[in-house]
């Protein structure tokens, strides 16, 4: 088919990144409250709108952390527009911006065979979205995480993720209608969690932890602030005991995601990554 000529594809401006994330609600993806200034905060040139005849159709982030690694996510057109390309366009100029980075993406499983399309993308592992109800008790060694020096959490938080994320953790960590706590031992860090406040409900994420006991204490003291709404916690599946972790506490299966990656999958710590941050960055 010829490319429309009335499509054209620009940069976000910080009010279009609230639209992004609207889509993605309608959509089911269910975004916390204020996720938007804590993504648009990492790379402000990474986000992307397609518009027919100036009308916003589809959008797409492709967030470079550094030279080395870029996140993709909000890859949506609008129902009508769907099966024309238009996506695809997105998708280029995304990757395009992004340049010789590894990326990353957690996509919709049915349309991995398209992500295999547009670049080299390959499976690395499935993450699972989980829900449950808000319920829990603090444990005895959780503390306010403010209360941990930032070094020691942006320490952890960098076995736990590709590259460093120095702006994106300090704001994900203080973001408004969002609680975050630490377990220690001796003043030495061993886990810690988020939890914000989400169109339905609450999301832990994320919660990196030595074991599954210490994230089972984090999660439990994150949970009992949802106060019986819906709970959600995105859980990697490679990590069994967080997998288990999930189940030990009723939480049901709500939909997965592939995680992946356009060159060698990262070495991370998974085996301490019992919540994702963010299936939109990572």
């Amino acid at each position: 088919m010829h490319e429309d000529q009335s499509y054209t594809i620009r940069r976000m401006k910080r009010e279009d990144v609230e639209l992004a994330v609207s889509w993605a609600a309608d959509e089911g993806w269910n975004p916390g409250l204020h996720d938007a200034s804590c993504f648009y905060t990492v790379d402000p040139q990474g986000f992307f709108i397609g518009e027919r005849n100036g009308e916003p159709i589809g959008c797409i982030s492709a967030v470079a952390y550094d030279d080395a690694f870029g996140f993709i996510g909000f890859y949506i057109v609008k129902p009508a527009y769907r099966g024309e390309q238009y996506g695809v366009r997105l998708g280029i100029a995304a990757l395009d911006y992004l340049g010789e980075r590894n990326v990353g993406i957690d996509g919709v499983l049915k349309q991995i065979k398209n992500y295999e399309k547009l670049s080299d993308f390959h499976l690395a592992y499935r993450n699972i979205r989980f829900e449950g109800k808000g319920e829990g008790s603090i444990g005895k060694q959780i503390v306010p995480l403010s209360e941990v020096p930032f070094e020691q959490v942006f320490a952890y938080d960098c076995q736990c993720f590709p590259v460093p994320r120095e702006t994106f953790l300090r704001c994900w960590i203080n973001m408004k209608n969002a609680i975050s706590v630490a377990r220690t031992d001796s003043g030495k860090l061993q886990g810690f969690g988020t939890i914000r406040a989400c169109r339905n409900g609450y999301k832990i994420g994320p919660l990196f932890a030595d074991n599954e006991q210490i994230a089972e204490e984090i999660y439990l003291s994150l949970a009992r602030l949802g106060k019986g709404e819906p709970v959600y916690l995105d859980v990697p599946e490679v990590n069994s005991p967080a997998v288990a972790l999930a189940e030990k506490y009723g939480m049901k299966k709500v939909f997965e995601t592939a995680r992946m990656y356009t060159k060698e999958a990262p070495k991370i710590r998974l085996d301490k990554i019992f919540g994702v941050t963010t299936f939109e960055l990572g």
